[in-house]
């Protein structure tokens, strides 16, 4: 109880966050006005937006499943978590090996309000939740919790979903990537989706920028995201859109990528030589 009293102190209602932005696109109602008006400033430069939210939450579905299905992973590390809803990834994962054990990370006093209480293992599994930052990457791999929950020996597949565009150039994504990488075993893999505008009219773009004026946020192409991936053997189709990947498995038809505006990818960690 002290731990949620302490964790609901820390919350800023006057500044918009990212995982309660996304809770608000999403249709939740764990957000408060800043959030609702960032979003909708967003919403005014790309329309789509709450489609784009919808169409990355299903890409994470899909991931986990064709990892957990396809490759046999049962040990994931999703950081930038978000404010919990359907089909989370322990929820996913365990469907198909009750077993499996996940840990999730986010930075916001919220989303460890709603974790603990919502993000609930199997019997036969585990799921942890640690509070830590992204853009310190080392305190969560020397997380107690994380390298308790997860086997550092076996394969795990760390989930980047809708999270590095909050990085800007001046925080060293690429350095924040590879020490995450460096860490994981060999034959783990990573999913990891991102914002471009590359896609969009000038005029969309014209307002994003200036609903972004604090600069908090960083769009990048999909060449750019292929590049602080460029370590992992991509899994095809490479960079795609988040609406294109394992496109068999969702429903149809497919949006447009001018509609999603988020790219993808899935890797493998090469084994060391």
């Amino acid at each position: 109880m002290a731990d949620r009293r302490n964790a609901l102190d820390r919350i800023d209602t006057t500044v918009a966050h990212p995982a309660r932005r996304y809770n608000y696109l999403l249709g939740g109602k764990d957000n408060f006005a800043a959030d609702r008006a960032s979003a909708d400033a967003i919403e005014k430069g790309m329309p789509t937006i709450r489609l784009a939210a919808m169409e990355n939450r299903y890409f994470l579905q899909r991931a986990v499943r064709f990892l957990a299905e396809e490759h046999g992973i049962r040990q994931f590390l999703d950081v930038g978590t978000g404010i919990p809803t359907a089909d989370n990834t322990h929820e996913v994962a365990q469907r198909i090996d009750p077993a499996a054990r996940i840990v999730y990370v986010d930075n916001d006093p919220i989303v460890l309000t709603h974790a603990r209480a919502l993000l609930t293992s199997t019997p036969e599994g585990v799921t942890a939740y640690i509070d830590a930052d992204l853009r310190e990457p080392r305190t969560i791999l020397d997380d107690e919790e994380v390298r308790s929950t997860l086997d550092w020996t076996k394969p795990i597949a760390l989930m980047l979903v809708a999270v590095l565009h909050f990085i800007r150039d001046d925080e060293d994504p690429q350095g924040v990537v590879d020490t995450l990488l460096d860490a994981l075993p060999p034959g783990s893999f990573v999913v990891a989706s991102h914002s471009t505008w590359e896609y969009l009219p000038a005029a969309a773009i014209e307002q994003l920028e200036a609903a972004n004026a604090d600069g908090r946020f960083r769009a990048r192409t999909g060449e750019q995201l292929g590049k602080l991936f460029s370590r992992l053997d991509l899994l095809e189709p490479g960079v795609q859109s988040v609406a294109q990947w394992w496109p068999e498995q969702a429903s149809q038809p497919r949006p447009s990528i001018e509609d999603v505006a988020f790219n993808a990818i899935v890797g493998r960690v090469r084994a060391t030589e």
